[in-house]
């Protein structure tokens, strides 16, 4: 087994991933020299952080107790001047969101959604079971490795429903930052009422990646914050986009108000089954919700081809591994690592 060590001179960069943290860090690709292992360096810079370090704090203490195959793990982390590094696995696909962007901008096939909905359940499942709630499910938080694994990342939102060693029924704090995960919050985690909110709020969360995946963006995408939280308190359900919902007109075309849906979008069906999944996981109320457990058990998942990979169903899009296309021994000279600020990665959101 490989010792990631806490040294920095250990690890020789190669490229830029991208940012994440709302640009308050920096994702690399680097090499692990005493092993030849390719991993993720996360920077932090704490003199830019400033007055969210507790959340960095929160996410590397959380990151690093759970143990589940669809969490991402944390290899090592440490100190070097006034930067926090993190090292985890190379995740090959990068994120949800950065399919979406880069290959499937109308969403993704079906049995890849499923699939990748089945890993990020187990994941909530566990983390449900252990006593946190989420609070920041959306597609740029789900990582997909080389071999087709989802991961669920981006822990520094999360909170405890444990707490003084009893298990709390409502939740009434709200994340100290959270304008980036506004769109994908259940409305009464949005509302900040006396009602209070629990785990369900992720299973809220989880219907909107259903749609975003589907869809290619999220619900409420282009919508402003008070409107979106009006249209979630009065009760509007989002819907995956496809024959059965785009409205039509006597033509057969969309109606004057979705003309800028692709005929791709208003020519495919989603099964019941999704639609369904979809509809449960965005109940207006979280009672009417099912748990995480309770969902894995839905239909759908046995649907799930064993002799059709995730990797053959995010084709076009080529893992990281294969893109970079290099033995780790030739990682040496400066004309290599200008190849590599070349290839085509910087629009990654490696947010986690």
């Amino acid at each position: 087994m490989v010792n990631f060590n806490t040294n920095l001179r250990d690890y020789e960069i190669i490229c830029t991933l991208g940012q994440c943290f709302e640009a308050k860090a920096i994702v690399n690709l680097a090499k692990h020299v005493p092993s030849g292992s390719l991993v993720a360096l996360k920077k932090f810079n704490m003199d830019v952080v400033k007055e969210d370090s507790s959340l960095i704090d929160l996410e590397i203490i959380l990151t690093k107790q759970f143990k589940h195959p669809n969490i991402l793990p944390y290899f090592a982390t440490f100190v070097h001047g006034p930067e926090v590094c993190v090292i985890s696995p190379i995740m090959a696909f990068g994120s949800c969101r950065d399919l979406l962007n880069l290959h499937f901008n109308e969403g993704l096939p079906e049995q890849a959604i499923i699939i990748i909905l089945r890993d990020l359940l187990d994941a909530l499942k566990y983390l449900h079971q252990k006593g946190y709630i989420h609070r920041a499910i959306r597609a740029s938080h789900v990582l997909i490795s080389s071999g087709g694994k989802a991961c669920l990342t981006g822990f520094r939102y999360a909170c405890p429903i444990i707490i003084n060693g009893r298990w709390q029924k409502t939740i009434h704090s709200f994340p100290s930052s959270t304008k980036a995960n506004l769109n994908w919050l259940s409305p009464e985690l949005l509302e900040q009422n006396l009602i209070g909110y629990n785990e369900k709020s992720d299973i809220y969360s989880t219907g909107m990646v259903i749609c975003e995946l589907a869809n290619g963006s999220e619900p409420f995408a282009d919508m402003s914050s008070t409107l979106m939280l009006t249209e979630k308190v009065r009760g509007c359900t989002p819907q995956l986009l496809d024959c059965t919902t785009v409205p039509r007109n006597v033509n057969g075309d969309c109606s004057e108000g979705d003309c800028d849906i692709s005929q791709k979008i208003i020519n495919r069906r989603f099964s019941e089954h999704l639609h369904e999944l979809a509809q449960l996981c965005l109940n207006r109320e979280s009672y009417d919700r099912p748990s995480a457990e309770q969902l894995l058990t839905h239909p759908i998942f046995k649907t799930i081809r064993k002799s059709l990979p995730l990797i053959d169903l995010l084709k076009p899009a080529i893992p990281l591994s294969d893109r970079v296309a290099v033995n780790s021994d030739d990682i040496e000279t400066l004309d290599t690592l200008n190849n590599f600020s070349n290839l085509e990665i910087y629009s990654c959101e490696w947010d986690f």
